[in-house]
């Protein structure tokens, strides 16, 4: 019996290529993974002359289930299911194996996915993190290459073409001249594809984030997380066809290169370059949510999926590391007049930044700042894209009273232009000042009120409330109207 206060669910995701466990604890609306393990067992390998499952891989794998099956007991997993895919589908001994697997995981689910099911999976794990995706989802496995449609984070016309990984290098017999007519001549038979022409293109799949790995590597980029990093097309152009001539000595040299991909990379980057040449993407999305992302929404988070996936992180942060669950509201409409005329995401930013306005709190002072820019900075696979993060986390490290200037702010001053990098500084020198104002009490801040006008930042304190005035009020007030050239006034009554 599960005595921990908080459910865990757990999925293998069989592959073509690989086999992973993921278990989920919680049952929020953003999947939160404890434990992730992967086996590279190529049970795909040599199917298309064979027909068969290989059998080095079906060996291996009978260990590494029982392993698996092992450890999501002991976590109490509920639900616990295997899913199979591709290789397993097609393979003349895949029902063999699947009874295989039921000796060594007794009572556990095994189920072999369509390529229609697969697809749907993928594409609900693309919402958990772009809930209004407009555009291509691209699932690239071991054995099949999932195309699903998306419009405004609803998913339509979807299909499963034979061009995963493995199975396109086995086709073409390891030549990327042939994989290049291939991809072409499958994708050719995909009479909705061009209807995605200049719309977002979103990858999911190993394969697919092992040349964001790459990219990330040999760009020197300021962030080592593949979730959510983009490209633009001609950026993603070039590095397909960086990918495809490297030398794989090259490649290995890379920092963090995905070693037990890279025989797959260059197959990966062909069938990218002609998805790229087919829709003229003004943006390629790399993705680690999907199959086991989209098993979670379906079988554990069932009455969620409405939530804002950003918001639902900032509300949980904020429960889990602040001191008060009631004050960040009060600090969104507290800080509101000092941004009159931002748009829709720049409001959002402030707002999700009031949210985990003290997610610090309780680290040691003279780490405070910078532990909580990194925590910000590397949260685990969310919404928040590079931006996002790099914003928030610079707004939080100056409410904890960072310096701009400190050199491990180099993230956000790379990723963010100069207007970006100076609205988050001036909203944490507002933070910065609501806190000194209450210290994070609410009922200090209830009567105080901030905002801009033409010529000046006003601080307001009712009658009641001219006991929280002192020399730091007023200091933390001037420095935050002059990151806006305006004066600073505290107005009494």
């Amino acid at each position: 019996m599960n005595t921990l206060a908080v459910r865990r669910s757990a999925v293998v995701d069989l592959g073509s290529n690989s086999v992973r466990l993921v278990v989920f604890e919680g049952t929020s609306r953003t999947p939160v993974m404890i434990f992730n393990e992967k086996a590279v067992l190529k049970l795909g390998r040599g199917l298309t002359t064979t027909g068969r499952l290989n059998e080095e891989g079906v060996g291996m794998a009978m260990e590494v289930m029982s392993r698996f099956h092992a450890i999501a007991r002991a976590m109490d997993a509920d639900p616990f299911e295997i899913l199979a895919t591709a290789a397993v589908r097609d393979a003349s001994n895949g029902p063999e194996f699947v009874e295989a697997l039921r000796h060594y995981m007794p009572g556990v689910p095994i189920r072999i996915l369509s390529g229609t099911e697969e697809a749907d999976y993928s594409a609900t794990g693309v919402l958990c993190s772009v809930p209004d995706a407009d555009g291509l989802v691209a699932d690239i496995g071991g054995g099949s290459l999932e195309l699903i449609r998306m419009e405004h984070g609803v998913r339509h016309e979807a299909i499963s073409l034979p061009l995963g990984v493995i199975r396109l290098n086995d086709r073409s017999g390891g030549d990327l001249g042939v994989a290049r007519t291939l991809v072409e001549q499958d994708l050719a038979t995909v009479g909705w594809l061009k209807a995605m022409e200049g719309k977002p293109l979103y990858l999911v799949g190993g394969a697919f984030r092992a040349l964001a790995r790459l990219q990330i590597a040999r760009v020197a980029y300021p962030l080592n997380i593949v979730h959510l990093y983009t490209l633009g097309l001609k950026e993603a152009q070039e590095m397909t066809e960086w990918v495809r001539g490297a030398p794989r000595r090259t490649l290995e040299r890379l920092p963090g290169a995905p070693r037990k991909r890279l025989d797959d990379a260059p197959f990966a980057a062909t069938v990218l370059r002609r998805l790229l040449r087919v829709g003229q993407p003004p943006s390629v999305v790399f993705c680690v949510d999907g199959l086991r992302e989209g098993w979670y929404m379906d079988r554990v988070a069932t009455g969620t999926p409405d939530a804002d996936p950003r918001e639902s992180v900032a509300r949980e942060m904020c429960g889990r590391l602040g001191r008060s669950a009631v004050l960040p509201p009060a600090l969104i409409d507290w800080t509101a007049g000092l941004f009159p005329n931002a748009d829709a995401e720049r409001d959002r930013l402030r707002r999700e930044a009031c949210w985990m306005s003290d997610v610090g709190s309780y680290d040691h002072p003279e780490y405070r700042a910078e532990q909580t820019y990194l925590r910000i900075l590397r949260m685990q696979g969310v919404a928040f894209g590079h931006t996002a993060r790099a914003f928030i986390a610079l707004a939080l490290a100056i409410r904890y009273e960072s310096e701009a200037s400190q050199s491990w702010l180099d993230p956000s001053r790379r990723l963010l232009n100069e207007e970006q990098f100076t609205a988050a500084v001036t909203l944490g020198l507002a933070l910065r000042l609501a806190y000194t104002v209450c210290g994070g009490a609410l009922t200090l801040l209830d009567g105080t009120s901030l905002r801009r006008e033409a010529d000046r930042v006003v601080l307001r304190l009712a009658s009641g409330r001219l006991a929280v005035r002192g020399e730091a009020v007023r200091r933390r007030l001037d420095r935050l109207a002059q990151s806006l050239n305006l004066a600073a006034e505290i107005e009494e009554g």
